[in-house]
């Protein structure tokens, strides 16, 4: 690592913070007195923006440059995050809040990982950016662990976490700003609208597409589900214990991608994707019991199935053709506003049944990830 690697983490740390989304859906549906419904349209302000901007942003990148589209990734991301900080009284202002929080975490999803590379000693890329997925997992579990700390230990409220967010957000804008950042400009023939969209007629593509949005889709599902589920069923108080539930989830999907990192030195990606699917399809049938261990059983299998699906669809669907990996990847990015209309969906599921009977649509979208898992590319 070197100075230069330093912001780049940070601004990391601030992409994870757009998975908050999840555990916001139960902490506003009580601030609120949301229905299920209205909660998880939280989710789709937080997503919607990964479907809108990605394939824009990637062109208008190539013309002024991964850094300045970093920085206004931040800015985006502080706008939204400030608003909460002059009263939090209205459902709507929240979910403004978080569309701009979604559309900055889009930006930097965008720029952040072939900044890396800008930033990286020859030969380290890989291990930094290995490094900045586990920076990242740190931001993604701040939503659940600073709320439970605070309520459980100082009496708090959830909202603390919007100060907190904006001061990092600001020291990583000061940070990126005053790094003076040398980027990478190989002649190649950058990514087009046109060549992009064009490659959704090879039917192996176009599934696994559709495989990273039924993914997100899913795994926001479950982040956001979890702690309404145990609150339920057993009771579990939403702004304390109930955060630990959703905290488990990515704790172990955090894990989940340290074991996958050895596993995939011995065993094949496609063979590794299929029984990665069948751990989820085991922990999500195991949430839909009775018995409150069996569900946390169930929750800490799904988290380990999950955690590796997204790079294993990425990577087997980039190896299969190399020559379109940009074109591909704006593709892949863009599919990530499965996080915002599949929740919803659960939502309505839940209000017209049950919180359990929900759960359905996770499992109904890992049904489908298990068919990818077998198919082969066609050219």
């Amino acid at each position: 690592m070197n100075k230069k690697t330093f912001p780049i983490l940070l601004s990391f740390l601030v992409m994870g913070f757009g998975d908050a989304v999840g555990p916001f859906v139960g902490l506003a549906k009580t601030q609120f007195s949301l229905t299920n419904f209205e909660a998880q349209l939280i989710a789709l302000m937080g997503f919607i923006m990964f479907g809108i901007l990605s394939v824009p942003i990637g062109v208008y990148q190539d013309r002024i440059g991964k850094k300045r589209v970093l920085m206004l990734g931040l800015i985006i991301a502080l706008f939204g995050l400030t608003l909460p900080l002059f009263g939090l009284s209205s459902y709507f202002l929240f979910l403004l809040t978080i569309l701009m929080l979604g559309a900055g975490a889009a930006i930097l999803q965008i720029a952040g990982n072939p900044i890396m590379r800008d930033v990286s000693a020859a030969g380290r890329y890989a291990r930094n950016l290995s490094f900045a997925q586990f920076v990242k997992a740190i931001g993604s579990l701040s939503g659940s662990l600073i709320p439970f700390a605070a309520a459980r230990w100082f009496g708090a409220e959830w909202k603390i976490l919007f100060p907190i967010y904006v001061a990092t957000i600001i020291l990583t804008l000061v940070l990126v700003g005053l790094t003076k950042i040398t980027e990478d400009n190989a002649t190649r023939e950058p990514a087009t609208f046109q060549k992009c969209f064009s490659l959704l007629n090879n039917r192996f593509i176009l599934t696994m597409v559709a495989g990273i949005f039924v993914y997100v889709g899913v795994e926001i599902c479950l982040s956001s589900g979890v702690p309404i589920l145990l609150h339920s069923n057993y009771g579990i108080e939403l702004k304390t214990w109930g955060l630990l539930g959703n905290a488990f989830f990515f704790i172990s999907i955090l894990t989940g991608r340290f074991l996958g990192s050895i596993i995939l030195n011995w065993m094949k990606p496609t063979s590794f994707f299929k029984a990665t699917v069948i751990v989820s399809l085991i922990g999500v049938g195991l949430i839909f019991t009775t018995f409150q261990w069996v569900t946390l059983v169930g929750i800490l299998l799904a988290g380990l199935g999950f955690a590796n699906i997204f790079p294993l669809i990425f990577s087997i669907t980039i190896d299969s053709y190399p020559e379109r990996s940009n074109e591909i990847s704006g593709l892949m990015v863009t599919a990530i506003s499965g996080g915002a209309f599949i929740p919803p969906l659960m939502g309505l599921v839940a209000d017209k049944f049950s919180v359990t009977t929900g759960f359905i649509l996770p499992l109904i979208g890992l049904v489908f990830l298990g068919y990818i898992a077998f198919l082969k590319p066609t050219q």
